[in-house]
């Protein structure tokens, strides 16, 4: 009888301290949360305030004490943009970059499916020289490739400032080690049927890469979308500039109307956050992927 009350008694002890665990990780979680959400706020009030003013006419953002919300709201800033600043030719050079780095995906897969499935000489050794070219920074390259394209004629042309970009080596080690996981008798059961090796790479290996086939893609948009250094070297006209390159040289120019500069930085940042609220577990698990064997 007294190991039946005992044994009871060593139970309602450890309910209680399961329920009192429980809410102790409950609190704590409540607090992270809250402390987080206020973290999240207070780094978000200078991009409200930036959207905002995009919206207010130039006297009202000078005016001493600022205000947040807009008492007179305006497009007015956004169709100086379009209409005065030439950012129509900005946009569309941004969103052919943008396509043609798309394009570049394809070109990505195809070195990664090579390296994950493919047994050649040197593969591994070829492997670790593109690995090698991560941590070369950019800046260093850009002298070489400039000349290179200045020798075929490329410079102040828009192939010009899409084919450096069209193959990267974080792209091809993204896609090898997520290739390197699919099952080698999926891809012998389709060559047994007939298939070739492109339609196996098109009609399995890309089906099944849908996941970081996204992942690439959302980086690969905020790269493009991003694109100053290289178009602003490349380029001499600018019919080519980009939307960050159009950006910079209207702080130049318009440095003292803070309302279009609002407006400028507005629209070229506000895709970017979108993208990245919409897509942020797929950019996360982007860099998980990395650390795949």
């Amino acid at each position: 009888m007294e190991n039946l009350e005992m044994t009871a008694i060593k139970a309602k002890t450890k309910t209680n301290a399961s329920v009192k665990a429980r809410r102790t990780a409950s609190g704590q979680q409540w607090v992270t949360g809250i402390i987080l959400a206020l973290g999240g706020f207070l780094v978000s009030i200078p991009f409200i305030w930036m959207i905002l003013s995009a919206f207010k006419p130039e006297m009202e953002v000078m005016q001493i004490p600022p205000t947040f919300l807009p008492h007179e709201f305006t497009l007015e800033n956004f169709t100086n943009l379009f209409e005065n600043m030439n950012f129509t030719v900005y946009l569309r050079n941004t969103i052919i970059v943008v396509l043609c780095s798309f394009a570049g995906l394809f070109l990505n897969a195809m070195a990664g499916y090579a390296f994950a499935k493919y047994q050649f000489k040197g593969r591994e050794k070829l492997f670790y020289l593109v690995l090698a070219t991560m941590m070369i920074p950019g800046q260093v390259t850009m002298i070489p490739v400039y000349l290179i394209l200045n020798q075929l004629h490329l410079t102040n042309t828009m192939a010009g400032i899409v084919l450096p970009g069209l193959v990267g080596a974080f792209s091809i080690f993204l896609f090898r080690q997520f290739m390197s996981t699919i099952p080698d008798e999926l891809l012998e059961a389709a060559r047994l049927d007939g298939a070739s090796e492109f339609r196996v790479f098109i009609q399995i290996i890309l089906p099944i890469s849908k996941p970081i086939l996204a992942v690439q893609g959302i980086l690969t948009f905020i790269a493009g979308w991003n694109s100053f250094l290289w178009p602003l070297i490349i380029a001499n006209d600018e019919k080519l500039y980009t939307l960050s390159v159009g950006l910079s040289l209207l702080k130049g120019q318009y440095g003292g109307n803070f309302a279009l500069q609002m407006a400028g930085s507005t629209f070229m940042v506000v895709p970017i956050v979108i993208i990245f609220m919409l897509f942020q577990k797929h950019i996360i698990e982007g860099y998980t992927i990395s650390g795949m064997k």
